[in-house]
């Protein structure tokens, strides 16, 4: 065997060895569970669409995965088979065109981006669907730079105030906090006091701006008892790392007794900082 053959068997020895090692630990690391949730900070039943946006996510990194793997894939056979032997000299044949491999590589990108497409607007449209008539609806008003909770239809409010972070710890009881009862449909209302705000809960894998005059929507059922931290997700001024308050999800009857504390009525509009401009529902 001459040294060229015994230096190519070597390669191949090597590329086959790493190939299997890295399908072994990829295989193996698909076994953890944070794996399995894409490192997403939550678990598959927090709401009843956390599952859901897992599943978008995770399928769309193993479909991205497949489509890199493919073509490193082919990257390096093309380098290996079509790389220049010992001996040759000039050019190899030239080609114009490839009309098979032309038609390949237009059709398949353009498959899989109607595929991601699809399943991302079916998703999103799930998640946008709002419930005829909910079973807690909550008028969530962000201003600078705390919050205000109105228990729509329990006629009950709540006024956050700033969380001052001066470098000791904070207890969570002195966030603002909203509560919500546990398998019960909710609908969020988002309006904004001052400035563009937005609200997120990153267990709940939901966020949506708050804009001055246009309520938005975020509708959801709890399915896990505990407290969620949420936080504004927009630069929202001065002290918007101190907008910050808890979701608390508990039983039907903690919630009802929790808002039988509560003042009587609701802050509405008439607080914000724009009084021209007319929230729409």
């Amino acid at each position: 065997m001459s040294s060229q053959d015994r230096t190519s068997s070597r390669r191949a020895r090597i590329l086959k060895i790493s190939a299997v090692t890295s399908a072994g630990a990829l295989f193996l690391s698909g076994c953890s569970s944070d794996v399995q949730k894409g490192w997403l900070p939550t678990e598959r039943d927090t709401t009843n669409h956390t599952g859901r946006i897992m599943d978008l996510w995770v399928n769309s990194w193993i479909a991205a995965l497949a489509v890199g793997i493919l073509t490193w894939g082919l990257i390096l056979w093309c380098i290996i088979a079509y790389r220049r032997r010992k001996n040759e000299t000039g050019y190899p044949r030239q080609l114009s065109y490839n009309l098979p491999l032309e038609i390949f590589y237009t059709a398949i990108p353009l498959f899989m981006v109607l595929v991601l497409f699809f399943f991302t607007d079916r998703d999103i449209r799930a998640l946008d669907a709002r419930v005829d008539d909910p079973d807690v609806i909550v008028d969530v008003r962000g201003k600078q730079w705390a919050w205000d909770f109105n228990y729509v239809k329990e006629d009950k409010y709540y006024s956050g105030v700033q969380v001052n972070l001066d470098g000791e710890e904070k207890s969570q009881d002195e966030f603002p906090t909203l509560y919500l009862p546990v398998n019960k449909s909710v609908e969020l209302q988002l309006n904004a006091r001052d400035v563009i705000h937005s609200f997120w809960v990153p267990a709940f894998l939901q966020k949506r701006d708050m804009i001055p005059g246009r309520t938005n929507y975020i509708t959801l059922t709890p399915q896990q008892e505990g407290t969620f931290e949420g936080k504004c997700a927009e630069l929202c001024g001065e002290y918007h790392s101190e907008m910050l308050f808890n979701v608390k999800v508990v039983s039907e009857a903690e919630y009802e007794a929790y808002v039988a504390t509560l003042n009587d009525g609701q802050l509405g509009a008439e607080y914000d900082r724009n009084t021209n401009l007319n929230p729409t529902k």
